[in-house]
């Protein structure tokens, strides 16, 4: 069948291999011919995840030979990685419980396929399976998906659906499989512990990468916005809540060729329960914070997509204002991609994510969002 000791503690045996190829291909007499491994050429770090592999091969069955392909991931807790011996000792425990790793296999265990809203869909998951108490691995579909940039109407698309996601009452029961108060332990953790004392930090500003991306002005409004953060958790703990996917960007909502549905999710790690408007984040700043998507589109992506999100949550039988999901979103956004546009990395040691390019469209992010915060009643 050839080698698979790339994939580790992660492989299977040649039986469940030929179980699975026969699952994926829908047959029952198969014959795996051969299967060759290759770590997945993917250019983001993720401190849960420990492995991405593509398995493939040939396989023999009554009608002939046919292709099959898995995509295997690794999960493991963050605990295992270097960055996380940068954790003061006090906060290492907080810090872990911060960044779970359990939730992506507990959902993709999950009859989360069942439950979705119409025009949303997962991959097939084949195996789930514990690799010991602090990592797992999980076989799925390899999901053939369009790579072509969206267009505005596919972004409203996702919004929409992702706002009937976080209203399902279907849905509603899988929330509890991740966390629960995920604002305060973002805030408690990453935010108080990393993002704000980097922001305090003068040599971080006059980084020359920083100081030429943001003015003195932004810098007084990020640092005013950082200061009101006791405040700013406080308003949003009275929030209405959904369920969230908690990294919803355009890479994790995967468009099938085979339009089987509108999008694929993947990628589980932030599954959640979080206040209404959480998924719109990512959605709308993902590309920006990677110099994949230029700031400028924000203003109207980002009201295309709040409103068709307030018809998904309203199609599902939520009533909840426009406006009200405008200020919770607002603050959202702030929390979790605002003030960490300023590429707090680098007081860390670490290089910024991207050259002087990318950190000026962060910092053109950093200033909308705080345009949004201010429109909806300030910090």
């Amino acid at each position: 069948m050839g080698t698979r000791a790339l994939l580790g503690p992660a492989d299977v045996d040649d039986a469940s291999l030929t179980s699975m190829v026969g699952d994926a291909l829908a047959v029952d007499d198969v014959q795996v011919l051969d299967c060759s491994v290759e770590v997945v050429d993917y250019d983001l770090d993720a401190l849960t995840t420990a492995g991405r592999f593509w398995v493939r091969g040939t396989a023999q069955h009554g009608d002939g030979r046919s292709p099959y392909a898995f995509f295997v991931k690794v999960v493991q807790s963050w605990s295992r990685t270097p960055q996380f011996q940068m954790v003061p000792e006090q906060m290492r425990e907080l810090a872990a419980a911060g960044l779970p790793w359990e939730g992506e296999p507990l959902v993709y265990r999950s009859d989360l396929a069942q439950r979705l809203p119409a025009g949303l869909g997962l991959p097939r998951v084949h195996l789930v399976r514990e690799l010991d108490e602090l990592s797992a691995c999980m076989w799925l579909q390899a999901v053939d998906a369009d790579p072509s940039p969206w267009e505005p109407a596919r972004f409203e698309r996702a919004a929409y659906l992702l706002g009937r996601l976080a209203a399902s009452t279907s849905v509603e029961p899988l929330g509890a499989l991740g966390m629960q108060d995920v604002v305060r332990s973002y805030v408690h953790g990453r935010v108080s512990g990393q993002v704000v004392p980097a922001l305090h930090s003068d040599a971080l500003w006059a980084h020359p990468l920083v100081a030429d991306a943001f003015s003195p002005e932004l810098r007084t409004r990020v640092l005013a916005a950082a200061d009101a953060l006791p405040a700013l958790v406080a308003e949003l703990h009275g929030a209405p809540v959904g369920v969230a996917h908690g990294d919803a960007c355009v890479r994790n909502l995967l468009v099938p060729r085979d339009g089987t549905h509108d999008f694929v999710l993947i990628d589980f790690s932030f599954w959640c329960r979080a206040p209404l408007g959480f998924d719109l984040t990512q959605l709308l700043v993902g590309e920006v914070q990677l110099g994949e998507r230029s700031a400028a589109e924000l203003p109207e992506l980002h009201e295309l997509c709040l409103r068709a999100y307030v018809r998904g949550l309203q199609d599902e039988g939520c009533d909840v204002a426009l406006d009200t999901v405008r200020r919770v979103q607002a603050l959202l956004m702030l929390l979790f991609a605002g003030l960490s546009s300023v590429p707090v990395e680098l007081a860390y040691g670490m290089p910024a994510p991207g050259g002087a390019d990318v950190v000026s469209e962060r910092a053109s992010a950093a200033a909308f969002v705080l345009d949004l915060v201010d429109a909806t009643g300030g910090v």
